[in-house]
């Protein structure tokens, strides 16, 4: 690493404290932190919801996806595609009239809403553990990256420097800070991608022939993917787009349903086939650099083995020249800070409006509020670090926060949604025993039928509870 990549890194993160710090003067209300006033368009907040979906975890775990099998594994991010554009039509218009109507600032107060505070409670923790797991997989991946380009630099220490900025930027300057150090950093990383990173490596490897005559036709085919992977894929990431505290969030920022919808359509396109097809393709050339023994002198070769997730940055340390590698690395740091914050600012928001207020039900004045607000979020940061430094794979970490999410409120929230009369006994029900058998699943580590996800099993289960206990209840009142 040359002094003038340090040089630019350093400005770089520099730049993303000055929009925290500048924010943290402008935040008044937790409506500001948590918010940003309600007044945000389209395209700011279509760039954020991108960011933070793709973010440095899908980021890297594309890299290792196309790594491991190609071009194929794009469609991982065709979901997000199927997800965001599902709800912009029948999602955003009931959710953003209902937030006009009521100021919500959270997702499990739509909960709230439609069953009670018992329901938003359990719904909120829920929340708030898959989203600081999923802050924890970014940090992960920042780290991932940071130790493989600065090899002065252990993964520990790299995990610690990347916690330490991503909170203290969220931490203090609140959800405009994010959304708009998130459209910034979505454009480095685009640009990096499109002008730096993309082109030089393809030069560096060999181009197409290389490709060819060092990978198997399966790396550059679509097919290259089970059905069943597609199916795990889909059934953990589309419903993400009906539960996610991120997204609820920014529904509630947007100045209209109109700027909401327009700026989820503007997400799906980016999300595939853009930032899908960049991530694998980055990850396939990695593959073909080490199987070359470009990455030989860094001590990978195919008798010590690699991590497929460290393929990417380790290949963009090897072939970026000095200048070039420090703007490189600052657009993949970028993903990573995109969805940290993002996430945090999530988890944060339900420990507040969700659980604290509903467990002690205290008053705050205006400037209390806000201050418990900084505090729950850095606390929050801390905790996120700490889980980072137990595990290993970003993009199972990731999914496992996703799935667990998914399988506790999914169920609940389309009841809520595009029911009649919701139960709350049996949402309570659903959302623990769906979160549950998901994570027993996970943990266990039992092969499943069809090597399908336990997410499918934990959906199943939550919906089968909701309607054989709501069944229970309907029949009693007909007697």
């Amino acid at each position: 690493m040359q002094l003038i990549d340090i040089i630019i890194f350093v400005i770089y993160f520099a730049v993303m404290l000055g929009v925290g710090v500048y924010f943290f003067n402008k935040n008044e209300t937790i409506d500001d932190y948590y918010l940003g006033g309600r007044t945000l368009g389209r395209w700011h907040i279509g760039l954020s919801v991108v960011a933070t979906d793709v973010g440095g975890g899908f980021s890297i775990g594309l890299g290792g996806l196309g790594f491991t099998i190609g071009l194929a594994g794009s469609w991982m991010l065709f979901t997000g595609l199927i997800g965001a554009w599902l709800s912009a039509v029948v999602l955003i218009p009931k959710v953003s009239k209902l937030s006009g109507k009521h100021k919500f600032f959270t997702f499990p107060q739509i909960f709230e809403h439609f069953y009670n505070s018992k329901v938003a409670l359990v719904a909120g923790i829920i929340s708030a553990i898959g989203y600081i797991g999923f802050t924890s997989s970014q940090l992960l991946a920042g780290a991932k990256l940071a130790s493989a380009t600065f090899v002065e630099i252990d993964f520990l220490t790299a995990l610690i420097i990347m916690g330490v900025i991503a909170v203290i930027y969220t931490g203090i300057g609140g959800m405009k800070a994010v959304i708009y150090t998130d459209t910034i950093q979505w454009i480095i990383l685009m640009s990096g991608l499109v002008l730096i990173g993309i082109p030089i490596s393809y030069y560096a490897i060999g181009g197409i022939d290389a490709i060819k005559t060092t990978l198997g036709p399966e790396f550059i085919s679509m097919a290259n993917v089970s059905w069943q992977q597609l199916v795990n894929w889909a059934i953990t990431i589309i419903p993400i787009w009906f539960v996610g505290m991120t997204l609820y969030q920014r529904i509630y920022a947007s100045k209209s349903e109109k700027q909401a919808k327009k700026a989820w359509f503007i997400a799906g396109l980016f999300e595939w086939p853009l930032m899908a097809f960049m991530g694998v393709t980055l990850g396939l050339f990695s593959r073909v650099a080490f199987e070359n023994g470009m990455f030989a002198d860094l001590g990978y070769t195919i008798g010590t083995g690699i991590d497929p997730e460290m393929g990417l940055p380790i290949l963009l340390n090897t072939v970026l020249p000095a200048g070039l590698m420090g703007l490189m690395l600052s657009a993949y740091f970028s993903a990573v800070l995109s969805t940290a914050d993002s996430c945090l600012m999530a988890a944060s928001g339900n420990v507040q409006t969700d659980i604290l207020s509903k467990l002690f039900r205290f008053k705050q004045g205006r400037k209390a509020q806000l201050m418990a607000s900084q505090i729950i979020t850095l606390s929050l940061g801390v905790l996120a670090l700490l889980l980072a430094s137990f595990m290993t794979n970003v993009l199972s970490l990731m999914l496992y926060s996703y799935a667990f999410m998914v399988s506790g409120l999914f169920i609940p929230i389309l009841i809520a949604l595009y029911g009649k009369k919701p139960n709350s006994i049996a949402a309570i029900s659903a959302m623990i025993v769906g979160g549950t058998t998901t994570v027993s699943l996970i943990i266990s580590d039992i092969k499943l039928p069809l090597d399908l996800d336990a997410n499918i099993f934990g959906i199943t289960a939550s919906a089968f509870v909701y309607f054989t206990i709501n069944l229970f209840f309907k029949k009693q009142n007909d007697k």
